[in-house]
């Protein structure tokens, strides 16, 4: 009889929404745990860009993102190794989830060549090439010592189509099989199959009945948000979401505007992660409940409030929209302090609505964050016809 697999998640859901598809989970890892649903804020190089890990615990950020293949360049997997790996080298207690190296097909693929093997990149830093095959990015991940691995996916672009599509969906999941096989520490680091196929639903719900069959501990929906029509996006998640099952994590990769947020967690997804709230703040633009303001508009000159004045992150207690507006895009340290509020509001975001979730009230939340969003009423087509999948109606 086979030993059964020590688990380095679990997963515990605590409320579910009996309207939609939205739940309110725990999930258990060994550095922290993560309440879902959750925004995770990416830190590519081992750093998220102008903070330091003492202002994310401040936040309550409690797992962030690294980019295996740059972490893969620099510092490398010798120097993570001999640092005890990335928690250390950082110093950051909390969790950590790494991506495959898989995107990078996609955001370097002038620069790389995919065969059966794996993809060889040309680094876009010093021209050297690096064979990234499914066992060398778990190498990797596990130097980096990561609590959530992802697998080595063969990543198209949400435009193409035809067999190149099929081809990268059959290759994804024989390469889910080579990095499961490579873990060297399944106790403590689990990995996550991404569910590919394109705008493909026929493919899209093959790749996932196919990955269920794996003793994972999670899921990632992948391919994604890489400027697809919305109407074409909602429907791969939701269907992805009938599919994977519903007592272990559900990753939505790559997605992180409000608004996308509020819809994908209606429609049963636990997990996001996205560079655009930070690096939005780098162009002096803060997020708040209405959307965005950009703080280098000279409306903002004299006005001596916060920019969120319902947020009680450190740069709405401390400074005015007039001081940023003031040193937005001259001095570094606007950078740091419009980082600081961004991440807090995604991260306020995901809590609110836990709790509505919890309370029962979460189709009432969705309607007020819309209202708020769109005043006018002109809510976008796509995110009306996804919220009446999951019975939530914003017109009449």
């Amino acid at each position: 009889m086979a030993a059964s697999r020590t688990h380095a998640l679990t997963f515990k859901i605590i409320a579910e929404c009996k309207t939609t598809k939205a739940r309110v989970g725990k999930i258990n890892l060994p550095h922290y745990h993560v309440d879902t649903p959750v925004f995770m804020p990416v830190g590519t190089q081992g750093t998220l860009k102008g903070l330091v890990p003492e202002q994310l615990v401040d936040l309550d950020c409690k797992i962030m993102l690294g980019n295996t293949y740059h972490l893969g360049h620099r510092p490398g997997p010798e120097l993570l190794e001999k640092a005890g790996g990335l928690h250390k080298f950082m110093n950051w207690d909390r969790c950590l989830l790494t991506d495959s190296g898989g995107f990078q097909m996609v955001s370097l693929l002038k620069l790389a060549e995919i065969k059966e093997e794996g993809v060889k990149f040309q680094s876009p830093h010093d021209g050297s090439e690096m064979m990234l095959t499914p066992e060398k990015s778990i190498e990797i991940q596990n130097s980096i010592g990561a609590d959530i691995m992802m697998q080595l996916d063969d990543v198209v672009h949400s435009s193409t189509t035809g067999t190149r599509v099929e081809e990268a969906m059959h290759r994804t999941i024989r390469w889910v099989d080579r990095c499961l096989a490579a873990n060297k520490h399944p106790e403590k680091q689990c990995l996550f199959p991404i569910v590919q196929g394109g705008l493909d639903p026929d493919l899209r719900k093959k790749c996932a009945e196919e990955l269920i069959r794996r003793d994972v501990d999670g899921y990632a929906i992948g391919g994604l948000s890489g400027g697809e029509e919305k109407s074409h996006f909602w429907r791969m998640v939701t269907l992805s979401t009938d599919i994977l099952p519903k007592d272990k994590p559900r990753y939505l990769m790559g997605v992180g505007f409000a608004l996308d947020l509020v819809v994908c967690v209606a429609l049963g997804c636990d997990m996001f992660d996205c560079v655009f709230p930070t690096r939005t703040a780098r162009f002096g633009t803060a997020l708040v409940p209405g959307g965005q303001i950009n703080l280098k508009n000279k409306m903002f000159a004299q006005d001596f409030r916060p920019i969120d004045e319902n947020c009680n992150c450190s740069t709405c207690r401390d400074y005015t929209r007039a001081y940023l507006h003031t040193i937005v895009t001259n001095e570094a340290v606007a950078s740091s302090l419009v980082t600081v509020h961004n991440v807090a509001y995604q991260l306020n975001l995901m809590t609110s609505m836990q709790k509505s979730i919890v309370d029962n009230r979460f189709p009432e939340f969705i309607q007020n964050f819309f209202e708020e969003m769109c005043p006018e009423g002109d809510f976008p087509e796509w995110a009306v016809e996804a919220l009446k999948s999951v019975n939530v109606r914003l017109t009449e």
